[in-house]
């Protein structure tokens, strides 16, 4: 990412998975190991849908791969299964590499303007993740699921009376796109 291309903006929204960890591919992991005892249809299927829906909450998702393996997506077994993701994939999200620039960038810039958080990773893990890190003081908000990102950029625009030509939203999915988009604010991939 080209910081230089965020300078003139004076709010930063950030996606979190794909842009400042490169931790889309341990999530992808986590989802195809945890179905993977249904069957490697099963889980491909899981797989792939997961890489192309990656802004999406899991729990958006789980309900639907839940059927696919032919379990009903009751509360308990969403919770159940949000939960065995967890420990699959957090250790890998704090492990994976950084964006590259991204450390650097979030420590100068968060002196400089404020850094929102927008994330489908639920809330208290997405918040014991920035903490492991130790870059949760970057942030000015951090929302996560189960609030969806159009309506957490939203929310922070209006609680923070950011007008729109003065943000932007770096993502790299269509859940980020629509954010941006819905929000009239610009967006870099």
């Amino acid at each position: 990412m080209n910081s230089s291309q965020l300078e003139s903006y004076k709010f930063v929204f950030l996606d979190f998975d794909g842009v400042i960890k490169d931790s889309v591919e341990v999530k992808a992991d986590a989802f195809e190991q945890l179905f993977s005892c249904y069957g490697e249809d099963i889980a491909k299927r899981v797989r792939i849908h997961h890489e192309a829906n990656g802004g999406n909450s899991r729990y958006e998702k789980l309900p639907l791969y839940l059927e696919w393996a032919g379990i009903r997506p009751e509360n308990n077994t969403i919770e159940e299964f949000s939960k065995r993701f967890s420990s699959l994939a957090k250790n890998g999200v704090i492990g994976s590499p950084w964006v590259v620039g991204m450390p650097n960038y979030l420590i100068n810039s968060a002196k400089k303007k404020p850094l929102f958080l927008v994330t489908a990773t639920p809330q208290k893990e997405m918040e014991e993740i920035l903490d492991a890190l130790n870059i949760r003081h970057c942030f000015k908000q951090v929302i996560g699921s189960p609030s969806n990102k159009t309506i957490a950029v939203s929310t922070m625009m209006k609680n923070y009376k950011i007008k729109p030509e003065d943000a932007v939203m770096v993502g790299d999915s269509t859940s980020d796109y629509q954010a941006a988009t819905e929000n009239d604010i610009a967006f870099v991939l």
